[in-house]
């Protein structure tokens, strides 16, 4: 399954978040997050903070028992990147989602 985040300008310093709320089982929560990104070649790589790769920065990364939060800066203009937010639950389940994010001048 894949998510689209709204469009960032390569100027701008935003959160974007994955709300796990929904798929999250009764009782358990968020126990690590691991975020990750497609290179130029195709490539899933991880994204770790202060990382740029293709021109997209991560410089920071949070999550609440529900929420992953990766804060990004720069980016390619006109590049639409595919971004993986891996996360593992309290009971030990992995699960991931893709989310696609387009770097536009606003």
């Amino acid at each position: 399954m894949s998510f689209t985040w709204p469009n960032k300008d390569p100027d701008e310093l935003l959160d974007y978040t994955v709300d796990w709320s929904r798929f999250l089982s009764p009782g358990r929560t968020i126990a690590v997050v691991s975020w990750f990104i497609e290179d130029a070649d195709g490539v899933k790589q991880p994204f770790i903070i202060n990382n740029t790769i293709d021109g997209l920065t991560n410089t920071a990364i949070s999550n609440s028992q529900t929420v992953a939060v990766i804060n990004l800066s720069n980016g390619t203009l006109n590049k639409k990147y595919k971004i993986y937010c891996q996360i593992t639950d309290t009971s030990g389940f992995v699960a991931e989602r893709v989310v696609f994010l387009m770097i536009k001048e606003k």
